[in-house]
C-alpha cells in the first residue's frame, strides 16, 4: 500500500521533494565530490554504439545494485555482466538519489541504461541507493516487483575501505588529509557523526528498504565472500534473477599481484581498476575495537531482520 500511494504521487510530481521527517541521521548521507570513486570500470558493457544493434531497445532495470558502497559493487557488476543475458549500465546514474537527476524524469534516466536484446535483463548499479531515504520509495514508484542486489562486507572494514577511497582521492586532487584515527574519534569518543560509519548501519538502512520491499525481493550478496570465491556468490545471483546458468570457475583466476581475482571472457582477461584493493591503513587497536564495539549491536539487529548471520568481526 505505501508503494501504490508512493506511485500515484510520484506520477503526479516527477520533481518530489524529501519529507523533512525522513532526512535524519544514518538515512541520508550526503557525498561530498571527494567521496566519489575515481575508478573506471575496466569493460562493462552500456556504452552508446552509434546505432543500436537491430532488435535492441533501452529499458529500465530488471534489477538494480543498491549498494553498499565499499562493499565490492563494481567487482559484483563487472563480474555479472559476464553473463550473456545481463546488460549493465556502464556509469553510476545516481538518479534515485540525487534530487537534481531525479527532477529530469524517468524518460532521462531510461535514456542511460545500454541497449539490450529482449532475451536479456538490464542492471544498473549506484552504492548511494542504499543509504538513501528516499531512493527506496522511488524505486518502488517505478517498479515495486523489480528485484534488487545488495553486497555487504564486514561494517567495521567497510569504514576503512570508505577512508581510504576518500583519502586517494585527496591526495590526488591535492586536498589535505587527516589520519583515519581523527575522524574516527573526537574528545575521546567514537565520532558516529563520521559518514563512513553512518554508512555501516546495515540495520538502519535496511529498515528502511523493507518499508516498501519484501525480502524476497532483496538479494544480500556476502561481499567478502565474493571476494574469496567469486563463483558461489555469483551462482547465487543467477538463481535469484531467475538466469541461466553460464557464469563457470574458468571466468575467473587469481591474480597474486593484485591480491584478488579477475576476469576472463570472450578471450580476454581483466582486472578491476587500479583504483580498487587498495592497501588499508593501519588503524589504531583500540580505536578499532571502540568502532566494532559499537557496531556489534547494529550488526545483531541487521541479522535478525535479514534472518541470516555474517562472519563479522
Amino acid at each position: 500500500m505505501a508503494c501504490f500511494l508512493a506511485s500515484a504521487f510520484l506520477l503526479a510530481l516527477q520533481t518530489y521533494a524529501a519529507p523533512p521527517e525522513l532526512v535524519q541521521a544514518g538515512f541520508d548521507i550526503t557525498l561530498d565530490p571527494m567521496d566519489l570513486d575515481s575508478g573506471l570500470p575496466a569493460n562493462v558493457s552500456g556504452e552508446v554504439p552509434s546505432s543500436p544493434p537491430p532488435g535492441t531497445s533501452k529499458r529500465a532495470p530488471h534489477s538494480i545494485i543498491i549498494g553498499v558502497r565499499k562493499g565490492g559493487t563494481r567487482a559484483l557488476l563487472e563480474m555479472l555482466d559476464i553473463h550473456p543475458e545481463v546488460a549493465a549500465a556502464a556509469t553510476e546514474v545516481h538518479f534515485f538519489d540525487w534530487d537534481e537527476n531525479y527532477a529530469k524524469g524517468f524518460e532521462w534516466y531510461r535514456e542511460l541504461m545500454p541497449y539490450s536484446y529482449p532475451h536479456q535483463i538490464t542492471v544498473e548499479k549506484t552504492p548511494g541507493y542504499f543509504t538513501s531515504a528516499l531512493a527506496p520509495e522511488r524505486i518502488c514508484a517505478m517498479n515495486s516487483s523489480i528485484k534488487l542486489l545488495l553486497i555487504l562486507r564486514d561494517p567495521a572494514e567497510r569504514v576503512i575501505s570508505d577512508y581510504t577511497q576518500v583519502y586517494f582521492n585527496r591526495l590526488e586532487n591535492h586536498k589535505p588529509v587527516q589520519a583515519i584515527e581523527n575522524l574516527l574519534v573526537r574528545n575521546g569518543a567514537l565520532n558516529i557523526r563520521y559518514k563512513a560509519i553512518q554508512r555501516s548501519l546495515y540495520d538502519i538502512h535496511m529498515h528502511n528498504w523493507l518499508r516498501y520491499f519484501p525480502l524476497e525481493q532483496i538479494h544480500i550478496v556476502d561481499g567478502d565472500a565474493l571476494i574469496r570465491d567469486p563463483l558461489p556468490e555469483l551462482q547465487k545471483v543467477e538463481r535469484f534473477l531467475n538466469l541461466p546458468p553460464r557464469i563457470v570457475s574458468s571466468n575467473f583466476y587469481f591474480n597474486q599481484t593484485k591480491g584478488f581475482y579477475c576476469i576472463r571472457s570472450d578471450g580476454r582477461e581483466r582486472c578491476l581498476h587500479e583504483s580498487k584493493g587498495r592497501p588499508h591503513p593501519a588503524v589504531n587497536s583500540t580505536v578499532l575495537q571502540q568502532l566494532r564495539s559499537y557496531l556489534q549491536e547494529h550488526n545483531r539487529t541487521f541479522f535478525r531482520l535479514v534472518k541470516r548471520t555474517f562472519d563479522w568481526q
